[in-house]
């Protein structure tokens, strides 16, 4: 199912509907502001699971990544880090960026794998932000597949729902995406690192 919803308009019926979805174990195609991503509610492991069916890869395997609405919740799911990476964080979200931080033992109950490290993206997308919101807990993000380059990904979201639409539950049509990816900041040492040029610039040093 194609679900147009515009960034600048949100319609909150599709808001709710979207949100419903999620709360039940869907899985939900996404913009953000890089790629659309494959999503779900990080309360529902069986909607993990179908997310790496979907992927073809194993639940241990599986690289994902979590939206917060902001950075007040993102210590349930980490480890304590310095603050200076905290500022790092402030001042970089809502943004295009991943930030690998030490997960803590809740990462690893919610999706039964022996993950130590986990993903914190806040996107600069209204729609995405808003399903966190109304959900009320971080969504679990995941590229959609399409090989490991990236210029095989599309940026239609019609394009995306002809790909995978009947392997989802939802696609939400917020628009044409970007095609280049988030930048990657590794934060689980000392010293923070860039692991992945993206959208993102930033100068960490």
């Amino acid at each position: 199912m194609l679900l147009k919803i515009f960034p600048e308009n949100i319609n909150d019926r599709y808001i709710d509907r979207a949100v419903k979805l999620l709360r039940e174990g869907g899985v939900v195609v996404i913009p953000t502001d890089t790629i659309y991503a494959l999503a779900c509610d990080i309360k529902r492991s069986d909607a993990f699971e179908r997310i790496c069916q979907i992927k073809q890869v194993k639940v241990d395997k599986a690289n994902f990544s979590f939206i917060c609405y902001d950075l007040s919740n993102i210590s349930d799911f980490t480890k304590p880090f310095s603050t200076s990476v905290f500022r790092l964080m402030k001042n970089c979200l809502p943004g295009p960026f991943t930030f690998i931080l030490n997960a803590n033992n809740n990462v690893p109950t919610i999706f039964k794998s022996n993950k130590k490290t986990i993903g914190i993206r806040v996107p600069d997308n209204a729609i995405t932000r808003r399903l966190v919101q109304e959900l009320g807990n971080p969504i679990m993000v995941t590229t959609i597949p399409g090989g490991a380059d990236i210029t095989n990904y599309s940026t239609d979201p019609l394009e995306i729902d002809a790909h995978i639409g009947e392997r989802v539950d939802l696609v939400i049509d917020g628009g044409s995406s970007e095609l280049e990816p988030s930048t990657i900041i590794d934060c689980t040492e000392n010293d923070p690192f860039i692991i992945r040029q993206g959208k993102g610039k930033v100068d960490i040093i």
